[in-house]
């Protein structure tokens, strides 16, 4: 009896691993849950029509945040070498050769001193008006542009939250029509849309950053052109009650 007992024991257990393997077969028949992995396009591409113009948004915002650095990063330079040329050669009464080193400069502190040159030989005042009306020109054009970059940081979030508005409305307008509450189908979709929350929030941060970060550095390259206009009026002085 014991033999018999010793040779149904590995039928059992073939038994067993054979309904262990059915029953999983049966499960992943019925559709069980399997993992998935999603890619980034994927991602933008399930956000729907509103990430049209997300996109748009964020290309005007890298164009416009790499144009202005590059701007203001040039324009930002003043060497002190460059002011002690000006300061030699004006003692000099080489208004020709100023002229050629604000030419040679090309930024907005040396355009600014070229319009002061100009009028060297008239009164003071008119000196320094010259100079402050070519400032005014300056800042408006280190500061041209940045009010779209602030538009930008301001609407981005707002298309998101359109977007996810949008979303949730068809979301239970299918509800309405399938007669059925699902929390697959309301989860399913409501995932889909709030990717452009997500979206417009990321767009609209990245720029409300850029933006004051490139006004930070407008208003250092605004106090340096004051610094200069300062030092040659003062030469500018010098010189005239030397003469």
């Amino acid at each position: 009896m014991i033999n018999e007992l010793l040779l149904q024991v590995p039928a059992t257990a073939t038994a067993v691993a054979k309904t262990v393997t059915d029953t999983t077969a049966a499960l992943a028949a019925q559709g069980a849950p399997a993992e998935t992995k999603m890619s980034l396009l994927d991602l933008i591409w399930k956000g729907g029509v509103i990430m049209i113009p997300l996109g748009i948004l964020s290309l005007i915002s890298v164009y416009l945040i790499v144009e202005r650095y590059i701007f203001i990063k040039r324009a930002s330079w003043t060497g002190n070498r460059f002011l002690n040329s000006v300061r030699d050669v004006i003692r000099t009464n080489n208004l020709e050769a100023v002229k050629a080193l604000c030419r040679n400069a090309n930024n907005p502190q040396a355009r600014m001193l070229a319009k002061g040159i100009n009028k060297i030989g008239m009164p003071y005042k008119d000196i320094e008006d010259a100079m402050e009306n070519a400032g005014r020109i300056e800042v408006y054009a280190l500061e041209k542009n940045l009010n779209i970059l602030g538009i930008i940081a301001g609407i981005a979030p707002m298309f998101g939250f359109i977007g996810t508005i949008l979303g949730v409305i068809k979301i239970f307008y299918n509800i309405s029509l399938a007669n059925n509450i699902s929390i697959g189908l309301i989860a399913g979709g409501l995932y889909e849309k709030m990717i452009t929350s997500a979206a417009g929030l990321s767009i609209g941060i990245f720029a409300f950053i850029a933006f004051h970060w490139l006004n930070i550095m407008v208003n250092k390259t605004i106090q340096k052109m004051e610094i200069v206009s300062i030092e040659f009026l003062d030469m500018v002085q010098e010189n005239q009650k030397q003469a």
